[in-house]
């Protein structure tokens, strides 16, 4: 009995010993660890240099778990946005469906009612070559001109939206007037409420839209498109969206990025036939001749 409480007692004694000398190691390495001097520094990058190499192999299990929890997590994120693409494509395939069917039913509409339509519009690309330099007028110089059949008053875009038009033709560059400018003046029609407005230029990034036929009808985010109006540009051309500007007037965000512009399509619109009076749609060479009835005199 005395031998095993002798025994425990020496094991007990042992086990302090121990503990006692781990903890005195252990702060000895921290404060080692810590020291801010050139010669403890040499010596933490030997002892690393010597126990990293060697303790390399006990690393790879921790490294392959690690990957194989990332590409788990990985997978999972994959796997969610496989779901959500899936369900996004089904809503497009219906999207698609029903646009199908109302091409269809605008084609056959058009069909029975024997609509003309306008021919598709064509255009040609220049290079901005200059801008005004100036702050009070807002136009860029462009390297196509007369000889390549470029017309005073064509639109121009950026390929996304309305730019501005011609304004200025010489034989090898013209001139492109932009929307911002004092002098532009756009006839535009605000969507979806059909609204008819002037967007007119105040050299700021946010041109103001005026003359609105009725302002309660038209909402931040409305989308802005020319109207056609006096023939001067092709009707449904983006312009931009509707913003709140100063004291709540009605401007328009430009779609065009003027700060990048570096290719500008000038599009090639057919001017139709100006009419100067009401009958001048009847040609004089289709109308038939009068009827004129024998004359009867009496006897």
């Amino acid at each position: 009995m005395a031998g095993e409480n002798g025994k425990r007692n020496y094991l007990r004694t042992i086990r302090r010993i121990f503990i006692g000398l781990l903890a005195v190691f252990l702060m000895a390495t921290f404060l080692f660890w810590r020291i801010d001097n050139p010669r403890a520094e040499r010596q933490r990058a030997l002892i690393v240099d010597q126990i990293v190499p060697a303790i390399d192999w006990l690393l790879v299990p921790v490294t392959q778990a690690a990957e194989m929890l990332e590409n788990l997590r990985s997978y999972n994120r994959i796997h969610a946005q496989n779901v959500e693409l899936r369900r996004e494509l089904r809503k497009m395939k219906a999207w698609r469906e029903a646009a199908l069917q109302l091409e269809q039913e605008n084609a056959m509409l058009r069909r029975y009612n024997n609509v003309k339509q306008e021919p598709d519009l064509t255009y040609i690309t220049g290079l901005v070559v200059a801008d005004s330099g100036s702050p009070f007028r807002r136009s860029v110089l462009l390297n196509i001109g007369k000889h390549d059949g470029i017309v005073d008053g064509w639109a121009a875009t950026d390929g996304l939206g309305l730019v501005g038009r011609i304004s200025g033709v010489g034989n090898r560059t013209s001139r492109v007037i932009l929307l911002n400018d004092s002098n532009s003046r756009v006839p535009v029609m605000i969507q979806p409420s059909g609204q008819r407005a002037i967007l007119t230029g105040d050299d700021s990034t946010l041109p103001l839209l005026r003359f609105i036929d009725d302002i309660e009808l038209v909402r931040p985010g409305d989308r802005i498109v020319t109207s056609g109006d006096g023939g001067v540009f092709p009707e449904n051309i983006l312009v931009g969206q509707v913003i709140d500007g100063p004291n709540l007037k009605p401007r328009a965000m430009l779609t065009a990025d003027f700060r990048r512009l570096r290719f500008v399509r000038v599009l090639r619109t057919l001017t139709r036939e100006r009419l100067a009076e009401p009958g001048e749609p009847v040609e004089r060479r289709h109308q038939q001749p009068l009827l004129r009835f024998p004359e009867f005199t009496d006897g």
